[in-house]
């Protein structure tokens, strides 16, 4: 059978990536389609080899070494087999969930149009999975398959081909073929990018990220030749020939003026960052200048401010003035570094002056501050602490610590400070208590009459504090001395169970009073009722009667971004029509682009990444499936299922350092593939009685002081100052009774 997509891998192994693209897409099982890999030289070849001899989606089609980007391109077009081509350059990647978005999506278009654009991330040796900034022009699309006339904004899009996925029909097309495969232009990858665009009836989008571009590191490619840089000018000629002679209009939004927008742009770009000896540099810029003047749209209108003097500077060829132009706004850079600079030392003089005066005022005994996951807003223990404060001491006024960006998203009524700002600097400085689950900063002086207590915010089975100083790939050049200079200002540490307390005295040594109390955030799971429940699941959108199984994966430090370890759809379908699966990101990946919108179509498919409080979800949930995270040792407590899936146990060991052997002592089963996973689930294992017996040896270490009465206990000794001995006692854990499970809540 015809497949439907065919993922054409092209080019050598250039520092190693390229056995980590195939493994990516070993990774993302899909049987319509298949892998053509035109692997160039012999390490490209055994890279290929020997993951083609596991997945036999794989066809390895080997190519003498020094064959260029675009003949190997060529060499895996004509191999494929399938109505789609994706072409991936075996530098870059695609992300997890990535060719069933991609497969998805061209099986929906059928013929209906030429070429589908994707949003991308994009990747360096110094950051990885930053937004490509694409998806304000695929949002424009929506669903629909347009002609570039309605949407001319593709082009400007990034011109790679990874981003672009054709019809293999409209591919081959006389015109087409004709265009890209000429030996002027066959390895101008940008040319063919904005080509296929031009060429296209019809364009369709999908508003997800589904590839990745890794830029290699400029010092480590070849040099480039005066003759690529002139090469820059020639594509933009032959791009606006192929435009005249597909499409001769000269509207004032149309094609022709946008590329001629993109054409100048990447002129200039070009010019300024190119680098280029002296001669190479003003004969580069007459030809820009002349491409400019010639292909410049009637309608046309420069931009405004300095892009506006760029233009009209290429416009008239004058070389030396935009020398001087350039030199002239350099030096204008530097003075403004320069004095920026000096602002900010004058305000931080200013600054400390102020906080200084602050702090020799009388400490404001009804003034607590809150803050959280830093400043990200209302959550965690610090909110069910301030929530109890209202109740029990309502004289005590709670202030909440929120980046300026997230203030926004507060509750109404929530009386907040912006770090940095005057009124934060006089509240932290006056306030007795100082709330929170992880540090505040440095320069937030301890006064020997505040109280700080530190809440954090999960069990620790991965190494922290001074453990992890073994660990290099986990603490990351954490300066331990600075580390151990904000432990000092504690005078509290909540703790959930007597592993935590040890751990924290351990990984945190200081004088600070542990308080084994429970956490205040997993009060909720003894409280809410089979009506919160019914509720909760109602906002997410889960059916009565329904199975949800949360997933809720952890970071890895050895890691730089966050991608589902599953292949989400793939699992779903196993669990079938009556699972819902709640897939929950680890909130340090809170503002990347999420991999999961796509499956959310089929209803069985949830992406809660963003979705607070996470309590919610677990009291939602009839089963959870995590990795490492602590959010198993916050489930526990509502005595449901746990499966434990355990993919890379050992190299997170390994990288991160571990407490315990969570294999060995797992509150449920253990899955290290995705099959035993679904396997887990088909057979009903997950609910069975050793589940139950392994969860029950599991709450008992792990939920010890969780009984639903933390928060009390917590305000009553810190904020009220009672004794430890008039506190409510913590109820034991078989003595206990959780909210119900949703199977229980139905109404």
């Amino acid at each position: 059978m015809q497949p439907g997509l065919s993922v054409i891998v092209h080019g050598p192994d250039p520092q190693g990536r390229l056995g980590e693209l195939l493994d990516s897409l070993s990774a993302q099982p899909f049987a319509e389609s298949e892998v053509i890999v035109a692997a160039v030289g012999d390490w490209a070849r055994q890279q290929a080899e020997r993951r083609a001899a596991e997945d036999s989606r794989m066809v390895v089609l080997p190519l003498p070494e020094g064959t260029s980007d675009g003949v190997a391109r060529a060499a895996g077009a004509a191999r494929a087999t399938g109505r789609w081509l994706h072409f991936v350059h075996a530098k870059d990647g695609l992300p997890a969930g990535a060719l069933r978005i991609v497969a998805d999506r061209t099986t929906e278009l059928g013929d209906s149009a030429d070429v589908l654009v994707v949003d991308h991330v994009r990747s360096t040796w110094q950051n990885s999975g930053a937004p490509g900034g694409d998806g304000r022009f695929l949002a424009r699309v929506g669903r629909r398959a347009v002609p570039l006339a309605d949407s001319p904004q593709l082009l400007r899009m990034t011109p790679v081909l990874g981003n672009r996925v054709m019809r293999a029909d409209f591919w081959r097309s006389p015109d087409v073929h004709a265009d890209i495969a000429g030996e002027d232009v066959l390895d101008d990858e940008a040319y063919t990018a904005l080509a296929v665009l031009l060429h296209a009836g019809a364009i369709a989008s999908v508003d997800q990220v589904a590839y990745e571009i890794r830029d290699l590191r400029e010092q480590s490619l070849p040099p480039v030749a005066p003759a690529q840089r002139y090469a820059v000018i020639d594509r933009y000629e032959r791009l606006h020939r192929l435009l005249d002679g597909r499409d001769g209009r000269d509207a004032p939004d149309g094609p022709k003026s946008v590329l001629y927008d993109v054409m100048v742009r990447d002129l200039l770009r070009t010019f300024a960052r190119g680098g280029m000896p002296e001669p190479v540099a003003r004969e580069f810029f007459r030809r820009a200048s002349r491409a400019a003047v010639r292909r410049r749209p009637s309608h046309h209108q420069r931009p405004a401010g300095l892009d506006g003097i760029r233009h009209s500077l290429l416009e008239e060829d004058a070389y030396t003035k935009y020398r001087a132009f350039q030199a002239a706004n350099q030096k204008r850079r530097e003075v403004r570094s320069v004095v920026a600079a000096g602002r900010r030392q004058v305000g931080a003089k200013l600054r400390d002056h102020r906080y200084r005066r602050a702090l020799s005022e009388p400490v404001d005994a009804e003034l607590a501050v809150f803050s959280a996951y830093w400043d990200r807003g209302v959550a965690c223990n610090p909110a069910a602490i301030a929530a109890k404060l209202t109740e029990l001491a309502p004289h005590i006024h709670p202030v909440w610590v929120v980046s300026r960006h997230k203030a926004a998203l507060l509750p109404p009524g929530t009386d907040h400070i912006v770090a940095g700002t005057r009124r934060y600097w006089d509240v932290m400085a006056r306030a007795k208590y100082l709330v929170n689950n992880v540090n505040f900063p440095n320069s937030v002086v301890k006064r020997p009459d505040a109280i700080h207590l530190q809440t954090h915010h999960g069990t620790p089975l991965k190494r922290m504090g001074l453990d992890q100083l073994d660990f290099p790939a986990a603490s990351k050049g954490l300066d331990f001395e600075a580390l151990l200079a904000r432990i000092d200002k504690w005078d509290y540490s909540v703790s959930a169970n007597s592993h935590s307390t040890r751990m924290w005295e351990r990984a945190y040594p200081s004088r600070y009073t542990p308080l084994d109390y429970g956490y205040p955030r997993n009060d909720v799971f003894y409280s809410a009722t089979a009506a919160d429940v019914r509720a909760i699941r109602d906002r997410l959108g889960i059916a009565p009667g329904r199975r949800a199984v949360l997933y809720a994966p952890t970071h890895r430090d050895y890691e730089a971004g966050w991608t589902p370890r599953l292949d989400l759809a793939s699992l779903a379908d196993r669990l079938g029509e009556d699972t819902v699966l709640l897939v929950r990101g680890h909130y340090f990946y809170g503002g990347a682009a999420s991999p999961l919108a796509g499956l959310r179509r089929s209803g069985r498919v949830i992406d809660v990444s963003s979705y607070d409080p996470v309590e919610d979800l677990s009291l939602a949930a009839d089963a959870l499936v995590t990795d490492y995270s602590s959010i198993m040792f916050d489930y526990a407590n509502l005595n449901r299922p746990i499966v434990i899936y355990a993919d890379d146990w050992e190299t997170y060991a390994k990288t991160r350092g571990v407490y315990f052997d969570l294999t060995a002592e797992a509150p449920g089963h253990v899955a290290r593939t995705q099959e035993e996973l679904a396997a887990v689930f088909e057979s009903e294992a997950w609910r069975d009685e050793a589940s139950l017996k392994s969860l029950t040896a599991f709450r008992r270490r792990f939920c010890e002081f969780d009984d639903g009465r933390a928060a009390e206990r917590v305000v009553r000794r810190v904020f009220l100052g009672e004794s430890e001995e008039s506190l409510p006692p913590v109820v034991p854990v078989d003595e206990r009774t959780p909210a119900p499970a949703p199977s229980e809540a139905t109404a």
